[in-house]
Parts: C-alpha cells; sequence; structure tokens
C-alpha cells in the first residue's frame, strides 16, 4: 500500500508543468536566435591558410614584411590558357587584349601578362585580388570572363592561390546543409531502430538541434569579438560534435529514464530519479572531453588552437542540453515519449533483482558477453589487447608529412586542373613564388644565392608597385633605371620554383634558401605559400608531441576523481590508447591501399587523437561508474558483469550514433575531412564494440576489487561485505518529490 501511494502522490503542478515548460520555452527562443546564425558562420569564417600560422613562424614574419612593401590582403590568381598548338599571332594579339577587361573587371588592378610558355602553346596572367573580398565570386567571375574572351577552342584555368582558395570555399559549402542533413538522418534512424519509437527519436534530435543552434551563438559572438580563428574545418566538426555529444547524451539519460518509469507511474519523479542517476557521469564525460579540447590551446598552430574554444563550447552547450531540455521534454511526455512501446511497471519485487553472478536478470547478446567475461576474463583481454596491437602496426605506414593543396579537394576543380596545365608549360612555381625578405646591403649578394639554388627557375627583386626588376629588361624611353622598394631597410625579392608551390620538393628548396641565406644575412627570411605550408607541417608534428601527453594527464585526473580509485583510470587510459593506435593503424592501411591517398594532413593524428581518446573514455566512464554503482551494492565482479549488462544496449547504441556522425564529415570533398571521419568512425566502433564491452570488462573481472585500488572498495573486505549485503531496499523514486 506503501509504494502504491508513492507512486499516486501527486507532484506540484510547478515542479510537474510550470519548470518543464519554461525550460523548453527558453530552449525554443535559445534555437530561434540559434538556428539563423548558422548561415552567418561564413561572415566571421576564414579558409587563408597563412592566417592560422603561430606569430612566430618564419612565413608568418615574411608575410608582415611583404604588408610593408604591398597590399598585405591581396591573393593571387594565375589566369592559364592552354592550347594544343602554338599560339598564333592574331591568338596572342586576343590573349594580349584580356588584361584590359582583366584590369576593368579587377577595378584597375595591376595585372601582369600575358605571359607566353617557352613551347608557345599556353600563355598566363596574374590578377591580384583583395583576399577581404569575396574571393569565391570574383574567382567565378574571372572564370566566366575569361572563357568567354579567349580565343576560341582553347582551354582556360584560372589557379594559383586566389584559385585554389575558392575551391575550397566551394567544397567547404556542403557544411551549412548537406552535412547536417546527414547527420541528422542517420542519428534519426538508429533512434527508430533502436527504440522503435517516434516520439523519443524526434526529442532527442531537437536536444542536437537546440544545442548547435546554442553552439552556434557561442561560436559567432567568439569569432565576432576576434577571440578565435573560425575556419570550415572547425565549422564542420563543431556541427558533428555537437550532434553526436548531445544524442550520446541523451541516450544515457533517456536509459536511466526508462528504467526509472518501471519503478514508479510518476512522469516527473522518473525524470528527477533519471537526472540523479545520469548528472554525474554525463558532466564527468562532458568535462572530459571539454578539458580536453581545451587543450589545443597550448598548440603552436592557430587552426589547432581555435578548434579547441570551437569544440568545447560545442560539448558545453550538448552538455546543457541533456541535462536541461531533455530531462523537460521527458517530464512532460513521460511514457507517452516511448510510444507503442511504453515501459511497463515492475513488481516491486523485480526492481532491484539480488545478484550472485551478475548475470541475473540479463538475456541475449549481453548476457552471454558477460558469461564469456566470466568464465575467460584472461584469455579475452590477452586476445583482445594482442588483436589491437596488431592492428597498431599499420601506423608504421601512416604517411602524415601534409599533402599538396592540389591534392586537398576531392572534387572536380579547375584550379586543380589549371595547376598540372601551368606545371605543364610554365616553371610550376609560377604565381606563387617564394618570397625572400633581405637587408638592403646585401640584396644583390642575396639575389645571386637565391638564383643559384638548385629548384629555382628564376628570381628578381621587387622595385615600387611590386614591379620586378629584369636586368637587360627595355624600359620606357627617358626613364631612369628601376631601383629596388625598400622599407625600414628591407628589400623583397620574388623566386620562381622549378616545382609546384604545394610540392614537397618545393618545400626542400625553402628548406635549403633558408639555411643557405642565413649565412650571408642573419635576418633573411623566407615565405611565401610554399613555405606558409611547411611552417604549417613542421609546427602541427610538433603540436602532436607537446599535446598528447597534456590531454592523458588531464583526462586519468578526472577518472581518478570520478572513480576514486588509481589503478582503474591508469587501465582505462592506457586501453583507449591503444584502441587511437589500432584505429591510426588500420586507417593508415586503408588510406594508402584503399583510398589511394597521397598522405594525411600533418594535423589529423592530433585531431584523431583528442576526439578518440576523449570520447574513447566517455564510454569507459558510463560503462564504468556504473560498474562502481553497482559494485558497493552486490560486489566487484557481479558488479562489473552487471554494470556491462545494463549498460550494453546504450552505450553501443551511443557508439554507433557517434560513428554515424563523423562518418557523415565524409560527404565534404576534402581530404583531412574525410580522414578524420574515417578515423573517428572506425575508432569509435573499436572501442564501443572491443574495448568497452570485452577488453575494460574482462581486464577488471581478472583483477577483481584491486581494480579500485586505494580506495576502501578496493579492499577484499569491502568487496566481500558488499556480496554478502541482500540488495537494498530501493528508496521509492518518489522520495522527496512532493
Amino acid at each position: 500500500m506503501k509504494s502504491s501511494r508513492q507512486n499516486s502522490t501527486r507532484v506540484p503542478f510547478w515542479l510537474r508543468w510550470l519548470v518543464p515548460a519554461v525550460l523548453v520555452v527558453a530552449w525554443l527562443a535559445i534555437a530561434g536566435i540559434g538556428g539563423p546564425t548558422f548561415g552567418r558562420l561564413s561572415e566571421v569564417s576564414s579558409n587563408d591558410q597563412a592566417s592560422f600560422l603561430p606569430a612566430g613562424a618564419e612565413a608568418t614574419e615574411a608575410r608582415d614584411w611583404q604588408a610593408k612593401f604591398r597590399d598585405s590582403k591581396e591573393i593571387p590568381a594565375v589566369i592559364v590558357i592552354e592550347n594544343d598548338a602554338a599560339f598564333t599571332r592574331a591568338q596572342l594579339g586576343e590573349a594580349a587584349a584580356l588584361k584590359g577587361k582583366l584590369e576593368e573587371l579587377q577595378a584597375g588592378s595591376a595585372v601582369i601578362g600575358p605571359i607566353p610558355s617557352e613551347d608557345a602553346k599556353a600563355v598566363q596572367f596574374v590578377v591580384p585580388i583583395a583576399s577581404s573580398d569575396e574571393v569565391k565570386e570574383v574567382v567565378k567571375e574571372l572564370r566566366d570572363e575569361v572563357a568567354a574572351s579567349a580565343p576560341e577552342g582553347m582551354r582556360t584555368y584560372v589557379t594559383g592561390p586566389a584559385g585554389l582558395t575558392a575551391d575550397l570555399v566551394s567544397a567547404f559549402g556542403g557544411i551549412d546543409g548537406i552535412l547536417l542533413l546527414v547527420a541528422l538522418a542517420a542519428v534519426f534512424v538508429i533512434l527508430l531502430v533502436v527504440y522503435r519509437s517516434l516520439l523519443l527519436p524526434i526529442a532527442v534530435l531537437f536536444t542536437s538541434v537546440f544545442a548547435l543552434c546554442a553552439a552556434i551563438l557561442l561560436v559567432f559572438g567568439m569569432a565576432k569579438l576576434g577571440w578565435i580563428q573560425l575556419n570550415g574545418q572547425s565549422q564542420g566538426i563543431l556541427s558533428i560534435l555537437v550532434i553526436g555529444a548531445a544524442t550520446d547524451y541523451a541516450l544515457l539519460y533517456v536509459a536511466r529514464f526508462r528504467e526509472a518509469l518501471t519503478h514508479t507511474t510518476n512522469r516527473t519523479a522518473a525524470a528527477l530519479t533519471a537526472w540523479k542517476a545520469a548528472w554525474e557521469p554525463i558532466l564527468a564525460s562532458g568535462a572530459t572531453v571539454i578539458i580536453a579540447l581545451l587543450c589545443l590551446l597550448f598548440s603552436d598552430l592557430n587552426s589547432n588552437k581555435a578548434l579547441g574554444p570551437v569544440a568545447a563550447a560545442g560539448i558545453l552547450c550538448s552538455l546543457f542540453a541533456a541535462l536541461t531540455l531533455l530531462p523537460a521534454m521527458m517530464a512532460l511526455l513521460g511514457r507517452t515519449a516511448f510510444w507503442p512501446f511504453r515501459p511497463k511497471l515492475l513488481p516491486e519485487t523485480e526492481r532491484e533483482p539480488e545478484l550472485v553472478t551478475g548475470l541475473e536478470g540479463q538475456k541475449g547478446i549481453w548476457r552471454a558477453t558477460g558469461s564469456l567475461v566470466s568464465r575467460r576474463p584472461r584469455t579475452v583481454w590477452v586476445a583482445s589487447v594482442l588483436l589491437l596491437l596488431v592492428a597498431s602496426a599499420g601506423v608504421l605506414q601512416l604517411k602524415a608529412n601534409g599533402v599538396p593543396q592540389t591534392d586537398v579537394i576531392l572534387a572536380a576543380s579547375n584550379a586543380v586542373d589549371g595547376q598540372d596545365a601551368l606545371a605543364r608549360h610554365f616553371d610550376a612555381g609560377s604565381g606563387s613564388p617564394a618570397v625572400v625578405v633581405a637587408e638592403e646591403a646585401k640584396a644583390q649578394e642575396v639575389l645571386e644565392k637565391v638564383k643559384a639554388t638548385d629548384g629555382v627557375g628564376d628570381a628578381y627583386l621587387l622595385a615600387e608597385g611590386n614591379v620586378p626588376i629584369v636586368p637587360g629588361a627595355p624600359g620606357a624611353p627617358g626613364a631612369p633605371p628601376a631601383t629596388p622598394a625598400v622599407r625600414d631597410g628591407k628589400v623583397l625579392i620574388n623566386a620562381t620554383l622549378n616545382f609546384a608551390a604545394d610540392s614537397n620538393e618545393a618545400e626542400n628548396v625553402v628548406v635549403s634558401l633558408r639555411q643557405d641565406l642565413k649565412e650571408i644575412d642573419g635576418g633573411a627570411l623566407v615565405g611565401g605559400v610554399t613555405a606558409t605550408a611547411l611552417d604549417t607541417n613542421t609546427t602541427a608534428q610538433r603540436d602532436l608531441v607537446t599535446i598528447i601527453p597534456v590531454v592523458l594527464a588531464v583526462i586519468l585526473i578526472i577518472l581518478m576523481l570520478l572513480l576514486r580509485s588509481v589503478l582503474a583510470p591508469v587501465l582505462l587510459v592506457a586501453s583507449v590508447v591503444l584502441s587511437y593506435g589500432a584505429a591510426m593503424g588500420v586507417s593508415a592501411v586503408v588510406f594508402n591501399n584503399v583510398f589511394g591517398f597521397p598522405g594525411a594532413d600533418a594535423t589529423v593524428p592530433l585531431f584523431g587523437f583528442v576526439f578518440l581518446v576523449a570520447l574513447g573514455v566517455d564510454y569507459n566512464i558510463f560503462l564504468m561508474s556504473r560498474v562502481r554503482e553497482e559494485s558497493l551494492k552486490h560486489g566487484t565482479r557481479p558488479g562489473i558483469l552487471r554494470g556491462l549488462g545494463v549498460t550494453g544496449g546504450v552505450i553501443t547504441s551511443a557508439g554507433v550514433v557517434l560513428a554515424a556522425t563523423f562518418a557523415a564529415l565524409g560527404v565534404i570533398p576534402i581530404m583531412f575531412l574525410v580522414q578524420l571521419a574515417f578515423i573517428v568512425a572506425f575508432g569509435v566502433l573499436l572501442d564501443t564494440v572491443l574495448v568497452r564491452s570485452l577488453l575494460v570488462p574482462a581486464l577488471a573481472y581478472d583483477i577483481g576489487p584491486r581494480i579500485w585500488w586505494p580506495s576502501k572498495l578496493g579492499r577484499p573486505s569491502a568487496d566481500a561485505a558488499g556480496r554478502a549485503a541482500p540488495a537494498p531496499e530501493p528508496e521509492s523514486a518518489d522520495a522527496g518529490v512532493r
């Protein structure tokens, strides 16, 4: 009778309706403001590679000096007109007439060209574009004009830094729509299969979408204030991370809510009981990921620094949405959320089964998994470790030293085709020269050294107006000889390389130039497109060594605080590191032998590590926090099997959802995002299926109570007491709710 009275106890109106309604309305307001802001992220986003370099990089210093000689915002577009046969005099005249049209189109900007190739089968123009303009639109105008005005039957391209940037922006264009739709559709289908309910998947998706709207508002504000530098990569990762994380947290809460509904008929009481049970692991999980992401602030690369707070803001909003909006919706919907398969109220004797082995009340795959773990724990965890070690061996094939920018875009690209045409007819580095800043007094000596360097096709000093000083070239009648432009005792030298500006060979030439020129002029700087790519890759590799230990230390401390143990957190961190190694090893083999990628961006291993380790620990937190809860009641080994059984379904579902959302990144034709999508999706599934389901439970079961060392739970006497004590009478879900 007591239980019946408690189950029928009326909850005050303000708690039953008012608080949940206010929370839902507040989140609707946030979504109403944040949703339209999604389309405005491009206002505060930049894909200029140089802007993400550290302030101390040599390429950055060289760029700052360039700004004193010319408009620092200029970015060159290289126009190539190609023919199968040599240009006739008439065709060269048509090409020359194009120069005036290009200058009119660019409001009088000085256009260099036409420059004929040695084989006379191509001409090129160099058109400076203000990067503050809409590069994508300007490049499209240039392409339309060149295609319409070029001699009939010829192939035209707009390439160079501006052309490649425009095509990169176009490739990122799917982030605003396609990526989000694919991710949400994947999540919705998975939730339908898992819950066989229509309302619940919608409620979970609302939680994820509203969290994303809040995150967009936060990120937009930070970028507008100049606190962060936002780019297409960060924007895409933000969307995926928020949807995946918010859904994961929602699944954990929903599992607790469903369980609470089997103990009470009071939906508000069930929502509160679920919140009390879920808030600690959700908060610990979110805090772990947030702090791990903020460790990117230790990066020297500005793009990495920017991703840290951007992604952390997304996780923070996911956390709040899962702990406020979703409980409010569940409190309003109650059992209706699970229609048509509503959870039934269990008899009081079945609500908290008394455990002996830990397998009581379990069935299906999780009973079979628990049985395997309990019968042969050492065999299971040793076999799992060996399998992961074998997979990790593939890391030796990983080529994460950066890739040419022409390989970054996986879709059809006029700029990439133009780079190929440029290499066929001109010095491959035309239009994207290496830039040397040298002392005025040593200008000629430095210039001669640059010209004599292997891999340099041509080099010249620059006069005022960014005009090259070419010895022997005819000047205007009566005009004085051109003199180098000088700023604060420095001159500028352009060096055209024999190799494509984004190639490894070009980077090697830059390395040689830097070493050789320092012997002549200790303050000489080598910058430009190639130097920027080189410094980016070098800094990214240095960040990997710096940030990984910091992330591991932070996660270890959080786990120790959560589990009140030292040994368990150490083993958990070791397991996710091993899982990361296996994921990277398999990914390297797939990238090289299946996808045929020429390599990987230098930031891929770091981003893969941060996401996989932080998110992999998530599932271990969900598992081990429940295992600890059950161990306090029933003893360690039964608690391990009980915890594995009751969390198995929800954690597996969460892993599949997160893998599916990250896999959605693959729809954006950018190599970095496709690689990150595969690494995280595969790694999360590996962590969910093998590490969390077999390795961790089997290892913990084999070690027994000592897994909790040095806490009291790790003492044999405490474990024996836990096993001997009968299951405590469950406190009514309505306790304290009046």
